[in-house]
């Protein structure tokens, strides 16, 4: 069977949005990207979760009661599936989990103004079990600047404070959305490895949202890891004359392999957070489509089980 072990999906935002307008779906199945029921065709299998949601539209003084609820959904879903999925907080627990035949499910949050950009509420969502933490989305915030939003201006000093103590509690940075100098800031003060769980190469596709060749190397240089998108935005239009549409992904992973990427790419496939995904991919059932055509490239066995679990892993 196939790894696979994903850094990014909106899947629990998803739910609870289809909720709110009256459509009743689980995490055991739905009609959206991602369920328990398609990940349970992967062996080895896990999925880190993200509380997401846009500050703009999200009444004021409501973001940390709505982190919360999404919490609260996160857990319940859980809660009602023990057959097929275990929460996660660490590498052994997701080889527990796996070695049981279930898939593991792990936290993250995207965009500290679900915390209000308070350091102060870093302890209690470690103790969620999140690991990985996007200081922004793309709303600029008192931390930082993003990709989309003044996207000139850096680190704040609260924006400093704020990732020392992510990682005094064992919380990765996720530099996926952060502005340029914003990711130049953090590597300069991080002591820990650094994320981006769902950016592809600015080589490639010139969108501001992609890593350029030097941010890459950072990551890796770091320990971290770099999940690959899926979402056509920001793969780009691929090249002319290309028979297969995976050949569009594949262009990211085989750059970042020119980069000695070896040990640092894994997947953050953005499902469930956008509605166009490249490579011919319609939702987490058609990650084998890629494993194949990497396999028909010549891509070692070994490389495989890297990029699709173990790079991941390894951070845990």
């Amino acid at each position: 069977m196939i790894p696979y072990f994903d850094a990014h999906c909106d899947t629990i935002y998803r739910l609870d949005d289809l909720s709110r307008r009256g459509r009743e779906e689980t995490l055991r199945e739905n009609t959206v990207h991602v369920d328990l029921q398609r990940n349970a065709a992967f062996s080895p299998r896990a999925q880190f979760f993200a509380l997401y949601g846009d500050a703009a539209q999200i009444p004021a003084g409501q973001h940390w009661q709505f982190c919360r609820r999404l919490h609260h959904r996160y857990c319940r879903e859980i809660a009602a599936n023990p057959d097929l999925v275990s929460h996660c907080t660490t590498g052994a627990e997701v080889d527990k989990a796996v070695a049981s035949g279930r898939s593991a499910a792990l936290l993250s949050i995207e965009g500290a103004d679900l915390l209000d950009c308070d350091a102060r509420r870093i302890p209690e969502v470690a103790a969620w079990g999140v690991r990985l933490l996007n200081p922004v989305w793309n709303r600029a915030n008192m931390l930082s600047g993003t990709n989309c939003e003044e996207p000139g201006r850096g680190l704040s000093g609260a924006g400093r404070d704020f990732i020392r103590v992510l990682e005094e509690h064992h919380i990765y940075p996720d530099v996926s959305h952060l502005s340029d100098p914003g990711f130049w800031d953090l590597m300069k003060i991080a002591r820990r490895p650094v994320v981006a769980s769902h950016s592809n190469s600015r080589t490639l596709c010139a969108h501001r949202r992609n890593l350029t060749d030097d941010m890459f190397k950072a990551i890796r240089d770091s320990g971290g890891v770099v999940g690959i998108n899926l979402y056509t935005d920001f793969v780009g239009p691929g090249e002319a004359g290309q028979t297969n549409k995976t050949d569009q992904i594949l262009r990211h992973i085989e750059h970042f392999l020119i980069l000695d990427g070896q040990k640092t790419i894994c997947f953050g496939g953005d499902l469930d957070g956008c509605e166009s995904l490249a490579g011919g991919i319609n939702g987490v059932q058609d990650i084998p489509k890629l494993y194949a055509a990497m396999a028909r490239r010549g891509y070692d066995a070994g490389l495989l089980y890297d990029i699709f679990w173990g790079n991941l892993r390894r951070i845990l």
